[in-house]
């Protein structure tokens, strides 16, 4: 990726923003480091990769800042949070839709609240293809980072996205966490990689971490949102024994954006918890 401009900070750990261009395209993001003031362990930081950085890079980054001072009480290790965002002062750039989804028919697409048209969608394998080829390379290269721990969270169409580089390619993350992801708008594709995943697995065994996490007011989501985050996670669970293992967790008195600052309390100590989730 081509570096356009970066600048540093102190007021959250040691923070870096860098404005980049990707190498194959002209499509650009914000790219925020996070840091733990900590030295880092013989093996290296962990690294969470956080989509949607624009709206919540500051939330995880003060969670991972008070709550990684004692790892042996909270469970949360001092980690390198990598934010991917847009060059944009909205929490929600239109461009996320292009990057975390699938190519969808618009008469499959749910309507639009506003009666407009979606932005344009169809590009999570090439989004995909910079985050392994651009961005994690970036990352190894300039970090100390251990190279077995590395989490991807992303909530909504970035919840759909973390379970599509699961699906697609499940080596590249450890622990991949989706919150109330839209399985709605890319059911029909994510079905067809979820049984490629599943004949992967059987032939090859994986160690990943899965979190599906919900809040209790989307039962009402009339996107079927609630049910299909619950079924995916039923239907997942069972591969356990292939070494997927799952977790679903339900917030209660969350809706779809209230949920945020509770899942990432609980996704920051997600990676260091026992895979034994009963």
């Amino acid at each position: 990726m081509n570096i356009i401009s970066s600048k540093q900070s102190s007021s959250l750990w040691n923070h870096t923003e860098l404005y980049v261009k990707r190498c194959s395209n002209t499509r650009s993001y914000r790219i925020y480091i996070a840091v733990p003031g900590t030295p880092p362990p013989l093996a290296g930081y962990p690294v969470i990769y956080l989509l949607d950085a624009n709206s919540v890079f500051g939330t995880m980054t003060e969670a991972m800042r008070l709550q990684s001072r004692r790892p042996e009480v909270t469970g949360v290790q001092p980690s390198i949070i990598v934010g991917v965002g847009y060059p944009s002062a909205e929490p929600f750039p239109a461009e996320r839709h292009y990057d975390f989804t699938k190519t969808t028919p618009d008469d499959e697409l749910p309507p639009h609240p506003a009666g407009g048209q979606w932005p344009e969608q169809g590009g999570a394998d090439d989004f995909l293809n910079f985050i392994e080829e651009e961005l994690q390379p970036y990352i190894r290269k300039n970090y100390m980072i251990d190279g077995m721990q590395q989490t991807i969270f992303g909530h909504s169409l970035g919840g759909l996205f973390v379970l599509h580089t699961l699906f697609n390619k499940p080596h590249l993350f450890s622990c991949y966490i989706a919150g109330s992801p839209s399985i709605h708008w890319n059911k029909h594709s994510l079905s067809a990689s979820e049984q490629q995943l599943a004949k992967r697995i059987h032939q090859a065994p994986l160690l990943i971490r899965l979190l599906i996490a919900v809040g209790e007011l989307e039962q009402s989501h009339k996107s079927g949102m609630f049910s299909n985050a619950k079924q995916l996670a039923a239907r997942l669970e069972v591969q356990s024994e292939h070494g997927l293992h799952v977790k679903y967790k339900e917030f209660s008195g969350e809706g779809h954006i209230s949920i945020l600052p509770a899942l990432i309390s609980r996704a920051i100590r997600f990676p260091s918890e026992s895979t034994d989730f009963r």
